[in-house]
């Protein structure tokens, strides 16, 4: 039992990157990645946020540590394995959701099957640089590749031009997007819930961003929703005062929270 509980324990750290422990904290942040992003830029944020927040970041199957672990196959898979991971850590505390791009889809995700199967919810979900999914984008249609899509992406601002350089980076970094690509290709077009969020939401994008119906997401939750336009494209959250006020945003909505609480 114990090398078992030993042996969930490591699998769950490779899953969820927490850099910079703080158990006393109010609240567990848990940010979830862009498509073929990994979890370090968001772990990374524990090291300056206020110290009522612990910063969590999910790292996906098939990059960083995982990099020998195929990815996942669809997003129920993905969702089924950050819940048993995150379940440790967030149970009988309290804890919010931030994803960018792909991150904000997985973040949504997770958060209905905790409510669905937990009656877990996180206290806030802050979204980023993505419509919801029930909005489709116009430019997605069901008989697109993944390659198709992610030319139209890549056009549009919504892939990282980082990836575009060296040869062999270059290639094992679309690979990640690809497979990233494919779940949300799936997500996007196949998205049948009936389970709405009571949390409040929160989104952000970028000022030249692709086109997005971020107002759609009030749709999703009986709880407040708010909107904030940052200068940039998709990427935009990758400008330091941009991260500095989107950290500082959502202390405060926590530390706030907490106290109507």
């Amino acid at each position: 039992m114990e090398s078992r509980d030993k042996a969930e324990t490591i699998r769950n750290e490779k899953v969820v990157n927490c850099l910079y422990q703080n158990r006393n904290a109010l609240f567990r942040l848990v940010c979830f990645p862009w498509g073929g992003g990994g979890s370090n830029f968001f772990a990374k944020w524990g090291q300056d946020i206020p110290n009522s927040v612990e910063v969590h970041a999910i790292r996906l199957a098939g990059r960083e540590s995982r990099l020998d672990e195929p990815f996942a196959s669809d997003m129920h898979q993905v969702v089924d394995e950050i819940v048993c991971a995150l379940l440790p850590i967030i149970q009988g505390e309290n804890f919010a959701f931030f994803g960018h791009s792909m991150g904000s889809y997985i973040a949504f995700f997770t958060a209905l099957h905790l409510k669905e199967k937990y009656n877990l919810e996180p206290e806030h979900l802050f979204v980023s640089s993505a419509s919801p999914p029930h909005a489709r984008l116009p430019f997605l249609k069901d008989d697109m590749c993944v390659e198709q899509i992610a030319f139209l992406l890549k056009e549009m601002g919504g892939i990282r031009d980082d990836f575009v350089g060296d040869e062999e980076q270059s290639q094992e970094s679309f690979t990640k997007v690809l497979a990233d690509l494919h779940i949300l290709k799936d997500v996007i077009c196949n998205t049948h819930s009936k389970t709405r969020l009571s949390c409040d939401i929160t989104c952000f994008s970028g000022s030249e961003d692709i086109p997005a119906d971020m107002e759609a997401w009030k749709d999703v939750t009986s709880g407040n929703f708010e909107s904030f336009v940052l200068p940039g494209h998709h990427f935009y959250l990758l400008e330091p005062s941009n991260t500095s006020f989107i950290k500082k945003y959502i202390t405060k909505s926590l530390e706030i929270s907490a106290l109507a609480s």
